[in-house]
């Protein structure tokens, strides 16, 4: 089968089945005074001029300069006709100024948002829409201030695409004042399955592709400024995209080195990488993985979970007190603020400055009567649960954490959940209360926030596995252990929990911190989350 090769960028515009918008003015080459021909809504929360310093492309691109915090105030739209079962690509490229402000894309609601840490160049946020009816909807941007906004900031905006009478002509490309990667993707012969995303460290979605045409192979090129990012692709049927419809494959690659590669997993698989000259660099797989993990290779569900058990089993129990020595190791702040503080996930803001400031040692417990006093380990799966004081459980690494005593303490032996009525809310924002509806479980929960809550549900599913002799025995060991596990070794878990766990999973993909924290429980201990090394595992062995 012959494969046809496009940017991504163009694709829905060169697709049969892509219509043409008629935006207006998408180029910003025609103005009345301070009014661009064809945009008719422009708030009182940003103003708007032609500028010839920094067009994108022709002569003209539009100067917005964001001078308001409140978001509802921000919008700039117009309105265009689509027609029922067409599908539209819509583009836009944006460059800031100081890194501020964000957009968000509008195309009849909210879509992708920029990337404001990429000062100085241009940048394109893009979304395919598929029109449900013949009707009018808006399309535009709507302007966000970010941490460290003063009042007034200037995006430049330019090249809304597909613009009026555009035709089928590709957009300029966009110059790259930093890293360019370059994503190779061929799809199988199901490629509506398929999706990929690209998103930063605060994790925000930077590119993606999506509605791809079978058996065809796609190349984009990514501009990358410094920095920690995730890339994922999705199959949702869950047999990925190799090699039962195909041989579909993807390889992400920058500076002569991979940093993604595939095409056989389940129904995702992440990366994580570093782009430029950081203290840490992710690995493009785990340190340990062929010799490791070969006793598991070709085994699926539970016959998979264990073969691992019989490889993670026999670890180096060093006992309850040794874990203060591991946290002053592995539990470091080295990725938010990075000033090497107790990296605490129930008081972490990885977005801003943290009320609990702990230095390792000195700030252990401790006595404490209200948040930010000292830290402790954490059992993240409680000790209750399994006994008690028993090793070597009590000492295991993989689940220990340092955290807040005070808010450990609220935390006690709940089980993590997903929060409806909050009690107690800790000052990252992590909730004790009553779970949500439609969560399965009406108990009382714990909930982290969704940085952690996949490091967390990684932890759960090491449990699982490294205890599978002996797990089954625990449920009756207290109410709150009975509500979690199901009394198997193999499932372990409660419905409720394990679709839970399972979301947490997918939704928090792994990071850099916690790939340092495997190898750093590894080095003390002995053995390693396969989870964390391999996050496909947890859809091989539990399923879709």
């Amino acid at each position: 089968m012959l494969n046809r090769i496009m940017t991504l960028s163009a694709v829905a515009l060169l697709t049969s089945n892509c219509a043409l918008a008629q935006v207006a003015n998408g180029d910003f080459e025609l103005w009345n005074g301070n009014q661009p021909d064809g945009w008719s809504v422009i708030d009182s929360g940003i103003s708007v001029s032609p500028s010839s310093t920094q067009a994108q492309s022709g002569s003209l691109a539009a100067e917005v300069t964001v001078n308001t915090g409140s978001q509802s105030n921000t919008d700039f739209l117009q309105t265009i006709r689509v027609e029922q079962g067409k599908t539209y690509h819509f583009a836009v490229s944006l460059f800031h100024t100081e890194g501020h402000v964000k957009a968000r894309l509008y195309v009849d609601g909210y879509q992708l948002y920029s990337a404001p840490s990429k000062t100085n160049q241009w940048q394109e946020i893009s979304h395919t829409y598929t029109a449900t009816s013949t009707k009018d909807i808006r399309v535009g941007l709507r302007f966000y201030d970010v941490s460290g906004f003063d009042g007034s900031e200037v995006v430049y905006v330019d090249n809304f695409r597909p613009a009026e009478n555009s035709g089928n002509t590709t957009p300029p490309p966009v110059s790259c004042k930093d890293t360019t990667a370059t994503l190779t993707l061929v799809t199988d012969q199901f490629a509506s399955e398929t999706t990929w995303l690209l998103t930063n460290k605060a994790g925000e979605n930077l590119f993606e592709g999506k509605n791809l045409d079978n058996s065809t192979t796609y190349t984009k090129e990514i501009c990358l400024t410094d920095g920690d990012y995730t890339f994922k692709i999705n199959d949702s049927y869950g047999d990925g995209i190799c090699c039962s419809s195909g041989n579909g494959s993807f390889k992400l690659e920058a500076e002569g080195k991979t940093l993604a590669s595939g095409g056989e997993f389940h129904d995702s698989q992440s990366f994580n990488f570093t782009i430029g000259d950081t203290s840490t660099t992710t690995p493009t797989e785990p340190p340990v993985v062929g010799d490791y993990y070969k006793a598991a290779e070709g085994k699926n569900g539970f016959a998979l979970k264990t073969a691992l058990y019989n490889i993670i089993n026999n670890h180096n129990s060093r006992g309850y007190g040794a874990i203060w020595d591991l946290a002053k190791v592995a539990d470091l702040d080295l990725y938010y603020e990075k000033d090497g503080s107790i990296l605490d996930m129930y008081s972490e803001k990885p977005s801003g400055t943290d009320m609990p400031n702990f230095t390792k040692v000195s700030d252990q417990c401790g006595q404490y009567k209200r948040e930010g006093d000292c830290y402790n380990r954490e059992h993240s799966f409680p000790k209750s649960w399994f006994g008690g004081k028993v090793e070597p459980m009590n000492s295991d690494g993989h689940h220990l954490f340092a955290t807040d005593g005070y808010v450990n303490s609220k935390r006690s032996n709940w089980p993590f959940g997903e929060v409806g009525s909050a009690s107690y809310t800790s000052s990252n924002g992590s909730k004790l209360g009553a779970a949500r509806a439609g969560l399965g479980y009406s108990g009382t929960v714990f909930e982290p926030i969704n940085e952690f809550k996949g490091d967390f549900a990684r932890a759960y599913f090491y449990m699982a596995t490294r205890y599978e002799n002996e797990i089954a025995s625990w449920e009756g060991n207290s109410a709150n252990s009975d509500a979690v596990l199901d009394g198997t070794n193999s499932t372990v878990f409660e419905p409720w929990m394990l679709n839970m766990l399972k979301r947490w999973h997918q939704n928090d993909p792994v990071s850099q911190k916690e790939i340092d924290r495997n190898q750093a429980v590894f080095e003390f201990q002995g053995n390693r989350n396969p989870f964390i090394d391999h996050p496909e595992l947890v859809n091989a062995i539990w399923g879709n």
